[in-house]
C-alpha cells in the first residue's frame, strides 16, 4: 500500500498502480504541505477518488506540531475536511500524528473514521484509546530499535486483528539497517521483531497483518 502526502505523490502512486496489479495507493494532503496546498484541494481529492478505483484510502493526513511556526487552525481545518470526505466516500484513512495528540484525538472522536494510526510511537495507554475508537495501529522499523521500549509495550497491547506493519520507506529503516534508506523488503525484519514480542512465528504475523490490511483497505 502506497501512502501519499500530496497530489504529486498520488499521481505517482496511480502510475505505479496502473503498472502493477498488486499495487494500491491513497490520496491525501499531509499537514506539512500546507504552504503549497492548492485552493481546490478538495476538488482534487474528489476527482481522483471518483476516477481511480486503485485509490483505497485517504492519507497520509493528520496533525503535526513538531516544528516551530505550525498553524494549528489551518491543520485542523485540513484534517477535518479530509476526515469528513473519507467518511462520505466510505474510505479508510492513513493517519499521522506528531506532538499533537490531544487535538488529534478530539478529531478522531468527532469523526470516528475507519483507518490506521500509522508509524505509531505513543504509549500503550494511547494505543488502547485508539483501539477503543476502532482504529488499527501501524508499527515501523522503530520497533526493532533497542531503545524503543514504549513502542514494544504498545505493540503488546494491540490485538493481532488490529495490527499492521509498515516500512514508512524511505524512513525508519529497521535494525540492522538503521540510518540507511529504508526499502519495502525490510518489512521482514519488522515482522520478525513483532513475532518475537507476540510470542508467535514470523509467518503468522505476516499472515495476520496481510489479512488485516486487505480487510481495512478493501483489497
Amino acid at each position: 500500500m502506497h501512502a501519499c502526502t500530496d497530489e504529486k505523490s498520488a499521481q505517482f502512486g496511480l502510475k505505479m498502480a496502473q503498472k502493477y496489479d498488486n499495487f494500491y495507493t491513497s490520496v491525501g494532503f499531509h499537514p506539512e504541505c500546507l504552504d503549497r496546498l492548492p485552493e481546490n484541494y478538495m476538488d482534487i481529492l474528489d476527482s481522483l477518488v471518483e476516477q481511480n478505483p486503485q485509490i483505497k484510502a485517504i492519507g497520509e493526513i493528520g496533525l503535526d506540531y513538531h516544528y516551530d511556526g505550525y498553524d494549528k487552525n489551518a491543520q485542523t481545518e485540513l484534517l477535518s475536511c479530509q476526515l469528513e470526505f473519507a467518511n462520505a466516500h466510505n474510505l479508510p484513512v492513513i493517519l499521522h500524528c506528531r506532538d499533537a495528540l490531544e487535538d488529534f484525538m478530539d478529531l478522531i472522536r468527532k469523526y470516528r473514521p475507519k483507518g490506521v494510526v500509522h508509524c505509531f510511537s505513543g504509549s500503550a495507554e494511547t494505543a488502547e484509546e485508539f483501539l477503543k475508537l476502532g482504529m488499527y495501529i501501524g508499527f515501523t522499523g522503530v520497533l526493532t530499535f533497542k531503545n524503543a521500549k514504549k513502542a514494544k509495550k504498545a505493540l503488546q497491547v494491540v490485538p493481532i486483528d488490529r495490527l499492521l506493519l509498515e516500512t514508512d520507506c524511505p524512513y525508519m529503516a529497521p535494525e540492522p539497517f538503521r540510518g540507511k534508506r529504508c526499502t519495502s523488503d525490510m518489512i521482514e525484519k519488522i515482522a520478525i521483531c513483532a513475532a518475537q514480542l507476540k510470542g508467535i512465528e514470523p509467518q503468522q504475523i505476516v499472515d495476520y497483518t496481510n489479512q488485516n490490511a486487505r480487510h481495512l483497505f478493501g483489497i
